[in-house]
C-alpha cells in the first residue's frame, strides 16, 4: 500500500472534517447563508431549466449527463448544478436509447403496488436512485401517486393503485429509497392528475373534502413517509386553476397545511404564466416546451415592472437550497460513469416482480405446473421475445436493450416519444430453463385455428396476453384487443387446461375467464419479468400479490363509463392559441361521481360486484385468521392471528377495512407475513384517523363523532373472514 505524505493526511483529515461539520448545520441555515451570498442573478438560475437534449451539445455545461433536464448552479458558492432524470421504474434512458444505454428496469408501479410492501418499495428505490447517481444524476423524478379513478388511464402502470393509505405509504418508501444516495426524489403529479385525455386543458371540478379524503390523502402520507426534496405539479386544471399556479393546492394545503418545506417544480411544459411564482411555484421545467421563459427572462422583467417582488425570487430560490442541503445534493459532488453492479440489481428487480404477481384463478389446482406435464404450448404476447413495458418518459431500455420495438401510437402526443417494445428475460427462455424436461413449443398466435390447434395435442397451454399503455393515451376500454380474447377462447376451447399470464398495466375486462384453468395478473414484469413469472407459474415462488386496483366487470360499472374528454371536440384555432396548444381537444370539465370514493369505495357504495375485488390474490397454500380483538376509544387498534393451514410456505396479505353508517368502507391497515405451514403470527394494526374521519372544509379539520365502526378482516374488499364492531371517541384533528 502506498503511503500519503503526513501533510496530505492532515489536509485530507481536515477537508473531511469540514464537510462534515458543514453537513451538521442545519439546512435552513445553510439555504439562508448561501442565499445571502448570491446575486440576483444567480438566484434566477435555480428557478428554471431547460431539456438537455434540445439544448446543443457546445451549448450544455460540459460532462453533464443528459437526460430529463439541468438547473444551472453558482459554483463560486458550492451549490451544484441539478441534473434531473426520470422516472419511477428505473433510469429513464429516453433521451439516450438509440445510443444503447440501459437500466436496471422495475417492474411497473402497478406491480409494485401489489406486492403491499412498503420495504419492498425502498429497496427498490434505493436500487434506481444508485443507478441514477453512478450515472450522473442527482435528482429523480420518481413518486408518481396519482390514483386510479379509471382503469381506462393511460399512465396508471406507473401509479400505486387506487387506495390513498396503501399508495401513500408505498410511494414514501419508494422515495425514501431513492433519496438514501444523496439525490432528490419528486413526489408527483400534484394534484388530481388521473387522466391523460385532455392532461393539458381539462379542469377537474371536486369539492375541497372529497379532495382531502382521497388524491390529496395519498401525497399527504407519501410525503411525511418519503419526504420528498420535491413536488412536481401537474399540467390539468383543478376548478378552474392550473395546479401549477394553484394558491389553494400549492401554499394552502401544501405548505400551510402539511409543512411542506421543499421546491415545488412544474412538470415539463406545464407553466402558463411568471405570476405562478406567488401562488407557490419556484422552478420552471423544460422550459423550451412553455414556449416561454416565465422564470428567466419574463421574471426579471416583471421584477423591474413590480409585478413580482424580489422576495419572491429570494423565496423559491432558498426552497430549492435547502432542497439540496437537506438531501445531500450539496455534498456529494457527482461523478458519472461509476460502475454498477447490474447483476444485484437485477435480483432486486426480480424479487419485486416476483412479489407483484397476482393469482386470480386457479381451478381444480392447475398451478403450480406439475412435473408430470411434459408437452406444453406457449402462445402469444411476444414472449419468446421478453415481457413488455409502458410507454412515455417512464419508459427504461432494460439492461440487454429493448426488442422489437415499434412506435407506441402513430398519431397525437404521444407518437413522438412513447415506444412499444420488449425486454428483459424472456418468458419461453426462463420456463424451459425452470422446466428442463418438458417438450415446450412456442407460437405467436397470430394464426387462431393454428394455436388452437396445438393447444389440443398439447398436455396444456400457455398464453401470455399483453395490453399496451402509454403516457398521454388513454386506452379506449378494458378488452385486450388485437384478437387476444379470440384467441384465448379458441385455444380454452381446445384444451381445457390453459393457463393465462396477464401482461398489462391496467386491469381488463375477461369474456374467457371461466373457460380457463388458471389467471395470472403478471403487469409489466420488467429486468427479470419473464424469470419471475416462470418461477411462479413453477412454484419456486409461491404467489403472494394482491390487486391494488379493482377490475370491473365492465365499463357500465365505472363511475364514469365514457372517459371524460374522449367525446370532446377538437380544439379551434383561437382555443389552441389561448391554450399554447398545437393540437387537442377543446377545455372540457372533468367530474368525479365517486368523489372520495375512489375504486372499493365506488363499488362498495354501489353494491356493485366486481370482476375481482381490490386486495384479492390466491396462494398456493392457505391462510387462517382468529382471535379478533378490537379495541376502541382515542384510537382504533385490531388484532388477530394469521396462521399458514397449508402445505407450502408463502405469504399473505391479510387487510382490514372499517364501516360506518351511512359510508362506504375504508382501508385503514394490512400485513404481509410470511409464514411456514403451521406458522401463525399476531398482528396489530392501529388506524390513522384520517382514514376514519371525514374532512370538514368548514372548519378546516378531520372529524368523526363518537360511535360504532364495522370492522373486517377481508382477505380482499369483498370478503371478509373476521367482524367486529367498536366503538370510537370523536375525532378532531389537524390537517
Amino acid at each position: 500500500m502506498t503511503k500519503l505524505p503526513a501533510a496530505l493526511c492532515l489536509a485530507l483529515i481536515g477537508s473531511i472534517s469540514a464537510q462534515a461539520r458543514e453537513e451538521t448545520v442545519p439546512a435552513d441555515r445553510r439555504a439562508e447563508n448561501a442565499l445571502a451570498e448570491m446575486t440576483f442573478a444567480e438566484k434566477l438560475r435555480l428557478l428554471h431549466g431547460p431539456i438537455a437534449a434540445m439544448v446543443a451539445p457546445a451549448k450544455r455545461p460540459q460532462g453533464m449527463t443528459v437526460g430529463a433536464g439541468y438547473v444551472e448552479g453558482v459554483e463560486r458558492l458550492g451549490v451544484p448544478m441539478l441534473v434531473e432524470t426520470d422516472a419511477s421504474l428505473g433510469v429513464s434512458n429516453l433521451m439516450d436509447m438509440r445510443k444503447g444505454d440501459v437500466a436496471t428496469a422495475l417492474p411497473s408501479g402497478m406491480s409494485l403496488a401489489a406486492s403491499w410492501d412498503p420495504q419492498l418499495a425502498r429497496a427498490g428505490g434505493a436500487m434506481i436512485g444508485a443507478e441514477a447517481r453512478a450515472k450522473g444524476f442527482n435528482v429523480m423524478l420518481v413518486g408518481g401517486v396519482n390514483l386510479v379513478r379509471d382503469p381506462r388511464a393511460g399512465r396508471n402502470f406507473e401509479y400505486l393503485g387506487e387506495d390513498p393509505l396503501l399508495a401513500g405509504i408505498l410511494v414514501g418508501g419508494q422515495i425514501a429509497g431513492v433519496q438514501s444516495n444523496n439525490i432528490i426524489a419528486t413526489i408527483k403529479h400534484y394534484a388530481l392528475n388521473n387522466q391523460e385525455t385532455g392532461r393539458n386543458v381539462a379542469s377537474v371540478e371536486m369539492d375541497e373534502a372529497s379532495m382531502r379524503e382521497s388524491d390529496l390523502l395519498a401525497f399527504q402520507i407519501g410525503i411525511e413517509r418519503g419526504d420528498p426534496g420535491s413536488v412536481m405539479c401537474s399540467y390539468n386544471r383543478v376548478g378552474g386553476i392550473y395546479t401549477c399556479e394553484h394558491p389553494f393546492l400549492l401554499t394552502d394545503v401544501l405548505r400551510r397545511d402539511w409543512g411542506y418545506k421543499g421546491f415545488v417544480m412544474s412538470d415539463w411544459g406545464a407553466v402558463h404564466s411568471t405570476e405562478a411564482i406567488l401562488a407557490g411555484l419556484d422552478q420552471q421545467s423544460g422550459e423550451q416546451l412553455d414556449g416561454k421563459r416565465y422564470f428567466s427572462d419574463l421574471l426579471v422583467k416583471a421584477v423591474e415592472e413590480g409585478s413580482v417582488p424580489r422576495t419572491a425570487i429570494d423565496t423559491a430560490a432558498r426552497r430549492v437550497l435547502r432542497a439540496m442541503y437537506a438531501h445531500g445534493v450539496a455534498d456529494h459532488p457527482l461523478q458519472p460513469g461509476q460502475s454498477i453492479d447490474y447483476d444485484a440489481h437485477a435480483a432486486i428487480a426480480q424479487r419485486a416482480a416476483e412479489q407483484g404477481i397476482v393469482l386470480l384463478r386457479n381451478e381444480q389446482n392447475m398451478l403450480p405446473l406439475a412435473a408430470s406435464v411434459r408437452r406444453i404450448v406457449v402462445i402469444g404476447g411476444n414472449a419468446d421475445i421478453g415481457v413488455p413495458g409502458g410507454g412515455g418518459s417512464s419508459q427504461v431500455a432494460p439492461v440487454g436493450g429493448l426488442k422489437r420495438v415499434t412506435k407506441g401510437a402513430s398519431s397525437g402526443p404521444a407518437a413522438g416519444f412513447a415506444k412499444r417494445g420488449y425486454g428483459g428475460t424472456a418468458p419461453l427462455d426462463a420456463l424451459r430453463a425452470e422446466l428442463p424436461d418438458a417438450d415446450i413449443r412456442y407460437l405467436d398466435g397470430k394464426d387462431v385455428a393454428a394455436a388452437a390447434g396445438a393447444a389440443g395435442a398439447a398436455d396444456m397451454a400457455i398464453i401470455f396476453a399483453e395490453k399496451y399503455a402509454a403516457e398521454a393515451i388513454d386506452q379506449p376500454d378494458l378488452s385486450l384487443g388485437e384478437g387476444q380474447d379470440e384467441l384465448i377462447d379458441a385455444v380454452a376451447s381446445a384444451n381445457g387446461k390453459t393457463v393465462v399470464v396477464l401482461e398489462t398495466g391496467n386491469p381488463v375486462i375477461m369474456p374467457w375467464q371461466t373457460k380457463v384453468s388458471a389467471i395470472l395478473s403478471a403487469w409489466y414484469g420488467g429486468q427479470r419479468g419473464g424469470a419471475a413469472i416462470a418461477r411462479v407459474l413453477t412454484g419456486k415462488v409461491n404467489p403472494s400479490g394482491h390487486l391494488p386496483v379493482t377490475f370491473p366487470a365492465s365499463v357500465e360499472q365505472l363511475p364514469n363509463p365514457v372517459l371524460p374528454g374522449s367525446n370532446a371536440p377538437a380544439a379551434d384555432k383561437e382555443t389552441r392559441a389561448v391554450y399554447g396548444l398545437q393540437a387537442g381537444t377543446k377545455p372540457f370539465d372533468i367530474h368525479y361521481p365517486e368523489a372520495s370514493d375512489v375504486g372499493y369505495r365506488w363499488f362498495d357504495r354501489k353494491g356493485t360486484k366486481p370482476l375481482y375485488p381490490f386486495g384479492y390474490g390466491l396462494s398456493y397454500t392457505s391462510f387462517r385468521y382468529e382471535g379478533l380483538k378490537v379495541t376502541g376509544g382515542k384510537t382504533l387498534t385490531v388484532r388477530f392471528t394469521v396462521t399458514n393451514s397449508g402445505s407450502r410456505e408463502g405469504a399473505d396479505v391479510p387487510q382490514i377495512y372499517v364501516t360506518r353508517p351511512g359510508k362506504a368502507k375504508r382501508l385503514i391497515g394490512w400485513a404481509k407475513p410470511d409464514l411456514k405451514p403451521g406458522e401463525s403470527r399476531e398482528v396489530t394494526v392501529i388506524a390513522d384517523p384520517r382514514v376514519l374521519a371525514d374532512f370538514n372544509a368548514r372548519t378546516q379539520r378531520w372529524e368523526m363523532s363518537a360511535g360504532k365502526l364495522r370492522v373486517e378482516v377481508s382477505t380482499s374488499a369483498s370478503d371478509p373472514v373476521l367482524t367486529g364492531v367498536v366503538r370510537l371517541d370523536r375525532i378532531d384533528r389537524k390537517p
